[in-house]
């Protein structure tokens, strides 16, 4: 495998990033949670460093260090989203790459059949170092194999469509994950507000329990306002970070699909137009 990966253009175990960190890849342009986590702690400590040391002072600083728990559980579950966006983003680059490779050759006299089968696995192994972590050349690899194993080229292009169809659900299913934050992001939101709400009307009773006089009243009053203060910032926080979020994954959700119809796309011209039916299919 070694070998391999050092004589491929594309080697996975070597050229995708998680790899590249001593972790598990995952499958096409799926994120290992673990490594994720952990970056995002990394990410999460550094936000509240400059928070901490650059603007503790200040109005966006007192968002996210003086308005309870919540603040720091979105801040880090926004990190944590954002580490998986650009570790997918970073994935789909590479994946990418594929559809610049020619595994058939360009002669246009060349047929795709059982006795040429082998000539394009050949062209593709030699260009990757493990077919079955790539969209493109799994999706090519579960074709031809059946071309190679049934002998019916009419098949192929039903293997192709079918096989589109899993990828697609499996990228799909990737953005699980983010999905869940950007919903969790604001309930937390609105359990601060709640909080906040609560801290509130608390103070102001006890505020009304304790004096009568109206000038202490009103500098009273004042510790109230900071029940307030927590109930709305948390929520506009976490507004903005769910919008921001979703977003961006729209834009991520978009490329990957694009990046699948490019694949279906490759498939058609590089493997599809090339396949002649047999004599003993057309009498099937």
């Amino acid at each position: 495998m070694l070998k391999s990966a050092q004589q491929a253009q594309l080697a996975w175990h070597q050229q995708d990033v998680e790899q590249r960190f001593g972790f598990q890849g995952g499958r096409f342009t799926r994120v290992n949670s673990v490594f994720s986590c952990l970056l995002a702690v990394v990410l999460t400590l550094a936000i509240y460093g400059v928070m901490i040391f650059l603007v503790r002072d200040t109005m966006v600083g007192k968002m996210f260090l003086d308005r309870g728990f919540t603040p720091y559980v979105m801040t880090f579950l926004f990190s944590w989203s954002l580490v998986i966006i650009l570790l997918k983003w970073l994935k789909l680059r590479f994946q990418k790459r594929a559809l610049k490779a020619k595994i058939a050759p360009t002669d246009n006299n060349f047929v795709l059949s059982v006795a040429t089968v082998d000539q394009v696995f050949g062209e593709m192994r030699r260009q990757v170092d493990d077919p079955r972590k790539f969209v493109l050349f799994n999706r090519v690899q579960v074709a031809l194999s059946n071309l190679r194993n049934l002998g019916r080229v009419t098949d192929v292009d039903e293997m192709l469509r079918t096989q589109g169809e899993l990828d697609e659900s499996s990228m799909d299913t990737s953005y699980s994950l983010i999905r869940g934050f950007i919903w969790a992001i604001p309930v937390l939101g609105f359990i601060g507000t709640v909080m906040g709400l609560s801290e509130a009307v608390g103070g102001f009773g006890s505020v009304l329990a304790e004096t009568a006089d109206p000038q202490a009243l009103a500098q009273s009053l004042r510790l109230v306002t900071a029940g307030l203060s927590t109930a709305f910032e948390t929520t506009l926080l976490a507004l903005l970070f769910a919008l921001g979020l979703q977003l961006v994954v729209t834009f991520l959700h978009k490329n990957e699909e694009e990046f699948l119809d490019d694949c279906a796309e490759y498939c058609q011209r590089e493997l599809v137009s090339k396949l002649r039916i047999m004599p003993f299919e057309n009498e099937a």
